[in-house]
């Protein structure tokens, strides 16, 4: 009864705040949700800690990139900058959520969309394969305003049923369709062979028995197998999808369809698996404040890590 109270306190709370971010002037979104992506150390000062150890391994990784171009080359600096982009894109989904601030999406650029159609042209159903890259909650919006119920995310349910609820109808205003992680195979399979779109977001660490160590930004780490063992299985093609920020602007960039290996083994699945993490870490290298580095993407890998 208790816990019951309290969650439906915390989703009062959450949804009072999101609602005044939305109504705030749209003129004043970026800056504003800049200054409010600088609090978040303060509030969480954990989630700094792990965001600098991160930063700090990957860093001569990155640095000896082809793709590295930064101009922020420390970890205190990149972790600042990605705070406030981690504002900023919480601002926008505040709007969004909240049916305003649909010139966000309307603005957008597309790059790549050759790429989407050739797949499509296929006949058949379709994987997006991406990460927690840019404003990936805008990026999950907007594929579903260009596709509307054709495509479908998968996610995770919140523990607060009530807040679980509530962003469930936020999402609805724009067709959103959600596949939740647990039992999700079934539901993904289901959506492919209706010809549907399923997006993935294949950048956390896994249990061992959910995937194998692969190298993620110089260092071992586990990465998930499901969406090579899906898109294989299913014979549906596989598409590389990122949303960023330039400049003042979202550019939403559709890759060329991704082509594995008919190797079904073991050794074939995890090198398909690296293949795929590559796609994530080269977005990481060339905008490394856009992507969630709170996550501990390294975590079980042992003294691998």
């Amino acid at each position: 009864m208790l816990k019951h109270i309290f969650w439906a306190i915390q989703t009062a709370v959450i949804y009072c705040l999101t609602l005044a971010a939305a109504l705030l002037p749209a003129s004043l979104t970026c800056r504003l949700g800049a200054l409010a992506g600088l609090l978040i150390p303060y509030i969480v000062p954990k989630r700094r800690a792990v965001i600098i150890d991160n930063i700090n391994h990957s860093l001569p990784f990155m640095k000896a990139h082809r793709l590295w171009n930064s101009p922020c080359d420390d970890a205190p600096g990149l972790a600042r900058e990605t705070f406030k982009n981690l504002g900023r894109s919480l601002m926008e989904i505040c709007r969004l959520y909240h049916g305003r601030g649909v010139e966000v999406i309307d603005n957008i650029e597309i790059r790549g969309w050759a790429n989407y159609e050739a797949a499509r042209a296929k006949g058949k159903g379709l994987i997006f394969l991406s990460g927690h890259c840019g404003n990936w909650e805008l990026m999950s919006l907007t594929l579903s305003s260009l596709f509307g119920k054709e495509v479908s995310g998968v996610a995770r349910r919140q523990n607060n049923p009530y807040l679980n609820s509530m962003v469930e109808r936020m999402r609805s205003r724009f067709n959103s369709r959600l596949i939740y992680k647990q039992g999700a195979l079934k539901g993904i399979l289901a959506a492919l062979r209706n010809r549907e779109m399923v997006g993935i977001l294949a950048d956390q660490a896994v249990f061992p028995e959910e995937g194998y160590l692969i190298d993620v930004l110089g260092r071992k780490a586990w990465g998930s197998k499901a969406p090579v063992i899906i898109a294989k299985k299913s014979g549906v093609p596989l598409v590389p999808v990122f949303l960023y920020r330039e400049g003042e602007r979202h550019v939403l960039s559709f890759y060329p369809e991704h082509l594995f290996s008919g190797d079904m083994s073991d050794e074939g699945i995890q090198e398909d698996t690296q293949a795929l993490s590559r796609y994530v870490e080269d977005f990481v290298v060339s905008h490394p404040t856009q992507w969630y580095w709170v996550h501990r993407r390294w975590k079980r890998a042992g003294a691998a890590a």
